[in-house]
């Protein structure tokens, strides 16, 4: 008879070949053909048979394995079992954990050698070939936890909460949404609808609108948090610790990539997209300053329709530049952004009615994000809900520190591809508008 692990060996070749096949068709920018459909689709019905022998033979060796460590046929708790197997946990409430930190030091004490399982840790094994592994202490996130750690990444970030945010099902890694592709009203509006105004009895022309495809693939953003044995004895200190480390650095993370993310690998940021539009500095002006021109002009270049929702983000080094800013009046000049009473009073903090928000992220005085007049409405943000979650004791073993792994799947762009020319001027508008270098 074959062992566990020669079918588990099979499982990952045939997975390895099916994933050949769509690397091949991505790397050549095409759709698969019926052929390799096919031949997916067979592979996938492979990998169930076998799976399904994987989880039979799993099941056998965690039964014999309790067996041989229950010396008497009473109650106790699950020894840990020798398969990989994908715990999910329980939905009834009464086989809940309490709180995220009596989990976490749940999960703790199954990772220790010979220790015991916590049956809330898990209904059944679960078939599937994403695994943990027991043996390195890992478990999922209980699902309102999962939640809750999710939505605290988007209240500790400044940006992400005001983009526009869709869910992805549980069934699916992307998400395709249908936007208009609308480069210029000047002739023509919503890529191509066009109306006209004609005399009694003249032909009509058909015209229509043209869109375009955002399609948002998750990226895997990953953190790790290393907790010491002193913190791992107290459930409530280990909560607070990892919520606040986790939730905070995600958020933040996050909010760089809504800024200044490449695309590929993680989501694509505003100073990255074609749909910036980047106001010119004015003449003979000094380095590493911001002038009330650009600010006027910059004001100039937002959509009309977002004014009322967008924001103005800096780089806390351009708060000297906003507090010592004078509009010309004559041969003198009065202060913009300062309040009636001077520095005596506590700044508005706001441009053009719009809030000022001074975040790390932008970039330093002088280079281009340095201040950005930002509609984040304008920016698609797609996250799977939840928060994946292991722990392991192996990886700080000789530093007496566990190491608790999150991971948080998300994608992100602007709305729009490219800037548009309005119906009259030239001048392209935007929901995002930054300022040109001034070195």
């Amino acid at each position: 008879m074959r062992t566990l692990e020669q079918y588990r060996e099979d499982v990952a070749k045939l997975l390895e070949q099916a994933g050949n096949i769509r690397a091949k068709a991505e790397n050549q920018n095409r759709d698969l053909t019926a052929e390799e459909v096919s031949h997916i689709g067979d592979v996938n019905e492979e990998v169930k048979r076998l799976q399904g022998m994987i989880d039979v033979l799993a099941e056998t060796d965690g039964l014999v394995a309790a067996v041989k460590e229950t010396p008497a046929p009473q109650a106790q708790p699950q020894t840990m079992p020798k398969a990989r197997i994908q715990f999910v946990a329980d939905n009834s409430k009464k086989e809940r954990f309490a709180s995220l930190g009596e989990q976490l030091m749940a999960t703790i004490r199954a990772a220790q050698p010979g220790g015991k399982i916590d049956p809330r840790l898990f209904t059944a094994a679960a078939s599937g070939l994403n695994e943990t592994t027991p043996a390195e202490g890992g478990f999922l996130v209980q699902t309102d936890f999962s939640s809750d750690l999710l939505q605290q990444v988007f209240e500790t970030g400044i940006l992400a909460p005001r983009c526009r945010r869709y869910t992805i099902s549980s069934g699916a890694n992307a998400i395709t949404i249908n936007g208009v592709d609308e480069t210029s009203r000047a002739s023509t509006r919503s890529g191509g609808v066009l109306g006209y105004w004609i005399d009694e009895a003249q032909q009509k022309y058909a015209t229509k609108p043209k869109f375009r495809q955002i399609e948002l693939k998750l990226k895997k953003l990953i953190g790790l948090c290393y907790a010491t044995d002193e913190l791992l004895n107290d459930a409530a200190a280990l909560e607070a610790f990892i919520r606040s480390a986790f939730a905070a650095e995600f958020g933040f993370l996050l909010d760089d990539a809504i800024i200044r993310g490449t695309g590929g690998a993680q989501p694509l940021g505003i100073l990255n997209a074609g749909c910036l539009v980047s106001v010119a500095k004015q003449a003979g002006q000094k380095a590493s300053t911001i002038m009330w021109e650009n600010v006027v002009d910059m004001y100039a270049r937002m959509f009309p329709q977002s004014r009322t929702n967008a924001v103005w983000l800096i780089n806390q080094q351009a708060e000297a530049q906003l507090m010592t800013m004078a509009m010309s009046v004559g041969t003198g000049g009065v202060p913009v952004y300062m309040p009636a009473g001077g520095a005596s009073a506590a700044p508005y903090a706001t441009l053009f009615g719009r809030p000022v928000i001074a975040i790390e992220q932008c970039s330093a005085l002088g280079d281009v994000g340095d201040i950005i007049f930002a509609d984040l409405n304008g920016y698609i943000l797609a996250e799977k809900g939840g928060i994946d979650s292991a722990m392991s004791i192996h990886v700080r073993f000789d530093y007496d520190e566990s190491v608790f792994r999150f991971v948080m799947r998300v994608d992100g762009q602007p709305e729009r591809a490219t800037a548009l020319t309005p119906y009259k001027g030239s001048a392209t508008l935007s929901h995002f508008v930054t300022l040109a270098e001034r070195k």
